[in-house]
C-alpha cells in the first residue's frame, strides 16, 4: 500500500512540472514548440497518442517476406578467418612480418609495431550444392549450407566492442538510439498480446559490452524495448504472484491502477502512460503465458537432443530452442546474445585454438538445429535468422607493445568480417562479397552495417528511410542518413 501511495504522490507532483504547464495551462503554443525536446510527447507523428494499445498489430509499408526475426549476436566478434573466409594465400605468409601497407595510417585496438601474419587455424572444405566454404570448427553447420546466405565483405566504423555493438544494433555508436528490435515492434506491433513483441535471451556468463542499450528503446516509448528473459528460475523476475496474493487480488489491483493511469493519460496525453498501462496488463498476462512458452521440458526428447538443450539450464542451446518456441507463439523479434568471442590470444581462454574453438562447439550444434527445426515446421520461409558479431579479426597475430602474445589470437578489425543469414526472401546458398587474398579488405560487393539493417527492415516490409520517429525536432531512423538494401541477395 505504501508503494501505491508513493506512486500516487509522484504522479501528483508531475502535474506541477513545466511539461504539464506547457501542455495544459497555455494556449498550446509552448507545448508545440517544446514537444520535440520532450521525446515526441505531442504531435501527429506519434502514433502512441492515437492507440489505446501501442503493441496492436500494424501494417508495414509493403508486403513483407518474413514475419519475425531471430538475431544471433556473438558478442566479442568471432574470427571470420577461422570459420568462413578461406584464404590459402594467408597460410603462405604465416609467421612473416605484416606488410607495411596494412599498417600505415591504420589504428588498431591493441596491435603496436610490426605483427606477424597468422594463417587460419581451421581447415576448410566445400559443402552443399552451393560449395560454401566452412571450416572444421563448425562440424554441424555444413548440414544447412544450402540454406545460408553469406555476406563476406561486411565492414563497420568502430573497432571497440561497445560502440561497435551499439552501431550494429541501434545504427549509432553512441547511447540513446532505439535498437533494431525496438524499431521492428514499433513499426509492426505484436501478434501475441500475451507475450512481449521483443524478447532477449543472453548466455555465455555476461551481457554484451554495450549493456542493455543494445536491446533498448532509446527515444521510442519504452513499451518497445526488449524484455530479457531467463532460462532458469522465473523466466522474468517477479512474474510469480507474491506470497499471499491471489490472481483475483492481483487482477483487481492492476485494474485499479490502470483506471488511474487512464484518467491521467486523458489529462496530459503522455504516451509513456500508455506504456505503463500496457506493461501492467502485459505483466498480468505474462504470468500465465511466459512460464508455458519457456518450459522446454514439454519438447520431445529428440528435439532437445537435436539442439543439445537441457531443460532449466541457462545455455545457448536452450536459448536457441526457446527462440523457436517464441516465434512459434507470435513473438516478433528474438535477440540471442552469446558472450566470450574476443579471441586476442592473451591466455588459453581467449586463444583461437583454445577458448574460441570451445565456443564454436558450444554454439554450432544449436544454430544448425534451429535452422533445421524451423525448416521442418514450415517456419523458415517466414522467419529471418541473422548470425554475426560486431566486427571482424585481423589477418595478423595480435601483439602487445611489440611483443608477440603466448597464444594465437587476432585483434579487432573493422574492414572485413562475415555475417550469414537464413530464411525467407533470401537467395539460398549464396555468397555475396569478397575480401582480398589475405582477408584484410573487402574488394568486391562491400556491405556496411547500415546496409544490413536496411535489408533486415526491407524483409520485414519496411522502407528503412520511411520508418521514422520524430525526436528533437527531426525524424530519426535506424539507418541514420545512410544504408541501402542489399538487393542482389534477395529472392
Amino acid at each position: 500500500m505504501q508503494k501505491l501511495i508513493k506512486e500516487f504522490l509522484h504522479a501528483e507532483a508531475q502535474y506541477q512540472t513545466r511539461r504539464h504547464f506547457l501542455q495544459t495551462c497555455t494556449t498550446g503554443l509552448g507545448a508545440m514548440a517544446f514537444g520535440s525536446l520532450l521525446g515526441g510527447c505531442s504531435g501527429k507523428d506519434n502514433p502512441a497518442q492515437t492507440l489505446t494499445d501501442p503493441m496492436f498489430p500494424k501494417q508495414p509499408h509493403f508486403a513483407p517476406k518474413v514475419k519475425q526475426v531471430i538475431y544471433i549476436h556473438m558478442a566479442g566478434a568471432p574470427s571470420q578467418l577461422e570459420l568462413f573466409d578461406y584464404k590459402p594465400a594467408l597460410q603462405k605468409f604465416d609467421g612473416q612480418d605484416c606488410p607495411q601497407e596494412f599498417l600505415e595510417g591504420k589504428k588498431f585496438a591493441f596491435i603496436r609495431g610490426v605483427p606477424k601474419m597468422l594463417g587460419s587455424i581451421g581447415k576448410f572444405s566445400q559443402h552443399g550444392n552451393s560449395g560454401a566454404m566452412i571450416s572444421d570448427f563448425l562440424p554441424y553447420l555444413p548440414e544447412v549450407a544450402d540454406d545460408l546466405t553469406f555476406l563476406k565483405a561486411m565492414y563497420t566504423d568502430q573497432f571497440n566492442h561497445a560502440p561497435a555493438q551499439l552501431l550494429m544494433h541501434t545504427g549509432s555508436p553512441r547511447l540513446g538510439r532505439p535498437s533494431i528490435g525496438a524499431w521492428s515492434v514499433y513499426g509492426l506491433g505484436s501478434e501475441n498480446q500475451n507475450l512481449p513483441g521483443f524478447i532477449v535471451l543472453a548466455s555465455g556468463g555476461r551481457s554484451p559490452d554495450a549493456g542493455k542499450s543494445v536491446w533498448g528503446s532509446g527515444f521510442l516509448p519504452s513499451i518497445y524495448q526488449g524484455v530479457q528473459c531467463r532460462t532458469g528460475g522465473d523466466p522474468v523476475l517477479y512474474v510469480s504472484d507474491p506470497h499471499g496474493m491471489s490472481r483475483d487480488i492481483r487482477k483487481q489491483t492492476i485494474e485499479a491502477i490502470n483506471e488511474i493511469n487512464k484518467q491521467q493519460y486523458e489529462a496530459v496525453q503522455d504516451p509513456e502512460i500508455l506504456t505503463r498501462i500496457s506493461q501492467y496488463e502485459m505483466a498480468f498476462r505474462m504470468q500465465m503465458s511466459v512460464p508455458e512458452v519457456m518450459d522446454t521440458s514439454k519438447e520431445p526428447e529428440w528435439v532437445r537432443n537435436m539442439y543439445g538443450a537441457v531443460p532449466g539450464e541457462g545455455s545457448f542451446a536452450n536459448n536457441c530452442l526457446l527462440a523457436r518456441r517464441l516465434i512459434e507463439n507470435g513473438v516478433r523479434f528474438v535477440q540471442l546474445f552469446h558472450w566470450g568471442w574476443d579471441s586476442h590470444g592473451t591466455d588459453q581462454r581467449l586463444s583461437l585454438d583454445g577458448g574460441f574453438k570451445d565456443l564454436c562447439q558450444v554454439t554450432d550444434r544449436a544454430v544448425t538445429a534451429l535452422i533445421k527445426d524451423l525448416k521442418m515446421r514450415g517456419l523458415l520461409d517466414e522467419t529471418l535468422i541473422v548470425w554475426g558479431g560486431e566486427f571482424g579479426r585481423t589477418p595478423m597475430q595480435e601483439n602487445r607493445d611489440g611483443q608477440t602474445l603466448p597464444f594465437k589470437g587476432r585483434d579487432h578489425h573493422l574492414d572485413a568480417f562475415t555475417v550469414f543469414m537464413a530464411g525467407g526472401g533470401l537467395k539460398k546458398g549464396m555468397t555475396f562479397g569478397e575480401t582480398d587474398d589475405l582477408g584484410y579488405y573487402g574488394v568486391k560487393d562491400r556491405t556496411h552495417v547500415h546496409d544490413l539493417q536496411a535489408t533486415i527492415l526491407h524483409l520485414m516490409g519496411f522502407d528503412h528511410e520511411k520508418l521514422t520517429y520524430a525526436f528533437q525536432g527531426r525524424p530519426f531512423r535506424l539507418t541514420d542518413v545512410a544504408g541501402k538494401v542489399i538487393k542482389p541477395i534477395l529472392s
